[in-house]
């Protein structure tokens, strides 16, 4: 079992890619509440079902000011594929090489599998975690824990 980041924690930067040519860093998102929804990998059922759920609740995230962020060990053109195939309207980030470094900075990285743990990071706008939930990776988590967590963010 991963030690996941806990509330309070700086959030560790990162820069990875979200489209074949273009890169994403979390400090460029300094300043609103960022989501981190971590996922063991695209096409499988639970992912593409969790997937699914944040792009119907997105209009929900938005109304906080939130960007959503999914971030797997997956590469850019998978993803690619998968945004496309599920009409994803938010990035998904290719934690692909140095396989899992974000993962791993992010205490959510299950070496026994070579894939990212199935965790939520909701990070407040001045880039500190305020909340964190490590699901068992057989589960979709839901949205209620990170719409509970925008809630509680000061305005």
């Amino acid at each position: 079992m991963s030690t996941i980041l806990a509330p309070g924690t700086t959030a560790p930067d990162f820069r990875l890619h979200v489209t074949p040519d273009q890169q994403l860093s979390l400090s460029e998102l300094r300043g609103r509440p960022v989501i981190l929804a971590f996922y063991p990998a695209d096409w499988s059922p639970v992912c593409s079902d969790q997937m699914a759920l944040y792009n119907e609740v997105l209009p929900e995230f938005q109304k906080a000011n939130a960007e959503l962020l999914g971030i797997s060990v997956d590469g850019v053109w998978c993803h690619e594929a998968f945004a496309n195939d599920r009409h994803l309207h938010f990035p998904l980030m290719a934690d692909f090489e140095p396989k899992g470094a974000v993962a791993k900075a992010y205490g959510v990285y299950r070496d026994q599998d070579g894939i990212c743990e199935r965790a939520l990071f909701v990070i407040d706008k001045n880039g500190v975690i305020a909340w964190s939930y490590l699901s068992p990776v057989a589960v979709n988590p839901g949205a209620d824990g990170i719409l509970d967590a925008l809630d509680r963010l000061p305005r």
